[in-house]
């Protein structure tokens, strides 16, 4: 067969091919002429949507200066010289530090561990004075202290009420931020009423907040956008993975104590004389208790108040005078929130058994 015929053969074959896959593919693909048409982007489209319009306009950021400018000059910046040993022996450090002054006659408040076991302290004003500085009284427990430097008509800052702040309200803080002078910091609320183990010691209604909280803060105010003194920062957490957590003493837990400071040198607390722990649903269940909430008894001080009340090891407190308790900080503040010599009733768990006793309350031992 010649080389013609072969070619016309091949493209006959071709056509045949692709005439047959073409009718085969429509047949498989094309709609019935019965059956229902849809179209899917007529069904789901809207030719007249828009975005919702708001309903307030955006919110823009407080200025902040003016809070600054009637701040800034009652903040100081407070360095503490301390002895301490070393591998090389004794030597001489400074801590920076910061401070509020809270009235015109030289009183200034400052966290306990600024100041605590200083030799010397030196106190510089934002208008570059600097005074000597004498401890009037510290308390480790709340890491609040109060100095005073010699010095009169000085400028103060005003004292708010930090029981009436709000989530995501807006706070400075500003104080001397790692020794370089005072600066200021801008955050929001970002919780209230927070406990923090310190080294072992809980300090109790703290704020916390998104300002910016560095070495050298400590004692320094957080303040609301009134001007008001609304905390004292005490606490930062510090590793690499956390940003923007730190607390302030809140203003309503500082302040008794500040008085107390300024007018006897020192603090006294009611107690109870007990070591307990939290009552959780998991220690509950473990420990077949007939309560998960509470604070479970794990130790008795020896001639205390609550032995003296008839309170046993294991017994779980659930109501101290007259505040639910559910948990090892809810005593503790109880306890706070009383008189030394005030008789309280407390109410426990023993066993089955619910039962009512009372304790004098008395001076927490130094110690």
């Amino acid at each position: 067969m010649s080389r013609k015929y072969i070619l016309t053969a091949v493209i006959v074959a071709t056509l045949v091919l692709t005439v047959g896959g073409w009718t085969l593919w429509t047949l498989l693909v094309s709609p019935s002429p019965n059956a229902p048409q849809t179209n899917n982007t007529a069904q789901h489209t809207d030719p007249d949507w828009a975005f919702p319009s708001q309903s307030e306009p955006a919110i823009s950021l407080p200025d902040f200066r003016p809070v600054v400018t009637e701040v800034m000059p009652s903040v100081v910046s407070v360095i503490s010289e301390m002895v301490v040993s070393g591998f090389l022996g004794r030597h001489t450090e400074y801590v920076a530090g910061s401070g509020i002054l809270v009235d015109d006659k030289g009183y200034i408040a400052t966290n306990n561990h600024v100041v605590e076991d200083a030799q010397s302290i030196y106190v510089e004003l934002t208008d570059g004075r600097i005074f000597s500085g004498n401890i009037v009284g510290t308390d480790s427990l709340s890491d609040l202290a109060v100095i005073r430097v010699n010095a009169t008509d000085l400028p103060y800052a005003y004292w708010g009420n930090s029981s009436l702040l709000s989530l995501g309200e807006w706070v400075l803080a500003i104080g001397n931020a790692l020794g370089e002078g005072i600066t200021a910091t801008e955050g929001i609320i970002s919780r209230l009423n927070v406990p923090v183990n310190v080294d072992g010691n809980i300090l109790y209604g703290l704020i916390q907040t998104t300002a910016a909280i560095n070495p050298g803060n400590s004692g320094g105010p957080l303040v609301d956008m009134s001007g008001d003194v609304i905390g004292i920062t005490s606490v930062k957490i510090v590793a690499s993975e956390v940003e923007g957590i730190g607390y302030a003493i809140s203003s309503n837990e500082a302040r008794p104590i500040i008085e107390h400071l300024i007018r006897y040198g020192r603090v006294t607390y009611p107690w109870l004389g007990v070591s307990v722990s939290t009552v959780t649903p998991l220690l509950a269940a473990s420990k077949g208790l007939c309560v998960d909430r509470g604070a479970l008894i794990a130790e008795i001080v020896a001639g205390g108040p609550a032995e003296a009340a008839g309170l046993q090891t294991g017994d779980i407190i659930i109501r101290f005078a007259d505040k639910e308790i559910a948990s090892l900080t809810d005593l503790i503040q109880a306890i706070r929130g009383s008189q030394i010599d005030e008789e309280v009733d407390i109410v426990f768990v023993r066993g089955d058994d619910t039962k009512t006793t009372s304790a004098q309350l008395v001076e927490r031992p130094s110690s």
